[in-house]
């Protein structure tokens, strides 16, 4: 068993920087997670990062951190801007960042900024760069794609660790179009344990007829209802959603929480009052209202199909942690990333093309009792599938062993992977 680095927040080290923790929003919801694990396994962190006005703008963090501007969703042109005013910044802050030992970039632009303070700040820092999502960008054809994947595939050589959130991103493109060979690590979307309710159990060998143990068995009066919660993006996801609520009426009811991203608003809307059994929640409380919203629904929706030839295809999405903990079996599409974790593990459903029409004879076909089946083997799995835990020990003791390592090439970490996942 791996030995947990400290878990107190007030070492000796406490005024120190360890991390320097470099993100495109200091109040996105993932890098607050990864944050307070940081801080929860003993380590010492600055976050530096711009703010988005988006969803949680409100929010500051309860941690060092600097402000390095504000930048705006695919705007490049803008963020470019930003960085030069972010470099600013940073320079007046050198002095709390010259003794740092990780600079912890996530995205392009941080990385570039990571590699600036590397050369005339933080010359005793090594470089982790962690991606979350691969966007459209960087696999389109054209010269400024080229240009940007030049950028950083160079960027790449300076890189100790790279960390990813699926292990498609690897075989599909930092192996295969940016020819890494570094170590890298596998840090999955999980939720975090602090904060999370109690997960549903599942049942004896021989349940009562009329019983779930958390909810009724779903008799023939009620529709099977699907869950959609966290970032509502694709209008592609979104009108496939409402094809499957119109052609089901009776059969199907979807709910939606969260925010709209790369969804029209006014459509959105239209749909909403087009098919009264698509409703609409507004957004909610992470981790507080997770339990109450999958004990209402059967069905995580886990089909991505905004960009099905590169991203869609390769990410996990953070859902399939959080259904998959609650109880909720996940519907998939055949061959995406997240279809072979779902495969694997036995936990949902995947979907071969047409979409539409596989999916309406699904509905249309599925039992309570086939359902009941899955959704049991479900809740039998270890809370290890869907909590974040060995993988987050595995990162904090590479930054730990940064601190107090001789400068050498240091060997592999348990679980960091040198060559492309099979």
């Amino acid at each position: 068993m791996a030995e947990r680095i400290g878990s107190r927040r007030g070492s000796a080290d406490a005024g120190k920087v360890g991390v320097v923790f470099l993100t495109q929003d200091i109040t996105d919801v993932s890098t607050i997670k990864r944050v307070r694990e940081f801080l929860d396994n003993g380590l010492p962190v600055l976050v530096l990062g711009f703010e988005r006005a988006r969803y949680n703008s409100g929010y500051r963090p309860p941690w060092p951190h600097v402000l390095l501007g504000r930048t705006v969703d695919g705007k490049y042109a803008h963020r470019l801007q930003a960085l030069a005013g972010a470099l600013r910044v940073i320079f007046r802050n050198r002095a709390r960042l010259t003794d740092a030992t990780v600079l912890y970039a996530r995205n392009i632009d941080q990385l570039l900024l990571a590699l600036v303070m590397k050369w005339f700040i933080s010359r005793k820092a090594e470089l982790v760069y962690e991606v979350l999502d691969i966007q459209p960008m960087f696999v389109a054809h054209g010269l400024r794609s080229l240009a940007l994947r030049l950028v950083e595939r160079l960027c790449l050589t300076q890189v100790k660790l790279l960390v990813l959130s699926s292990p498609g991103f690897h075989r599909h493109y930092y192996a295969p179009t940016q020819k890494f060979r570094g170590p890298w690590l596998l840090v999955e979307n999980k939720l975090p344990r602090p904060g999370l309710p109690e997960r549903p159990s599942p049942l004896p060998a021989s349940p009562a007829p009329a019983s779930t143990g958390t909810r009724p068995l779903m008799p023939p009066d009620r529709p099977w209802v699907i869950g959609y919660f966290g970032l509502i993006r694709g209008e592609q996801t979104v009108d496939l959603m409402r094809r499957l609520a119109q052609r089901l009426p009776d059969r199907l009811q979807i709910r939606f929480r969260g925010v709209l991203t790369t969804v029209d608003e006014k459509s959105f809307f239209k749909t909403l009052e087009a098919c009264p059994n698509i409703l609409y929640g507004g957004r909610y409380d992470h981790p507080g209202e997770l339990a109450d919203m999958y004990a209402g629904v059967d069905f995580a929706w886990a089909l991505d199909l905004e960009n099905t030839e590169h991203n869609s295809r390769w990410l996990l999405p953070n859902r399939f942690y959080e259904a998959g903990y609650f109880g909720v079996p996940c519907l998939s599409v055949r061959g995406f990333e997240v279809d072979r974790l779902v495969t694997r593990h036995d936990v949902g459903w995947g979907f071969d093309q047409p979409l539409e029409e596989t999916m309406v004879r699904f509905f249309q076909d599925l039992t309570p009792e086939d359902y009941e089946r899955k959704r049991q083997r479900l809740l039998s799995l270890p809370d290890e599938t869907f909590v974040a835990g060995e993988e987050i020990r595995a990162l904090c003791r590479f930054f730990a062993r940064r601190a107090g390592a001789p400068r050498e090439q240091p060997p592999l970490e348990g679980g960091m992977r040198p060559s492309p996942a099979s």
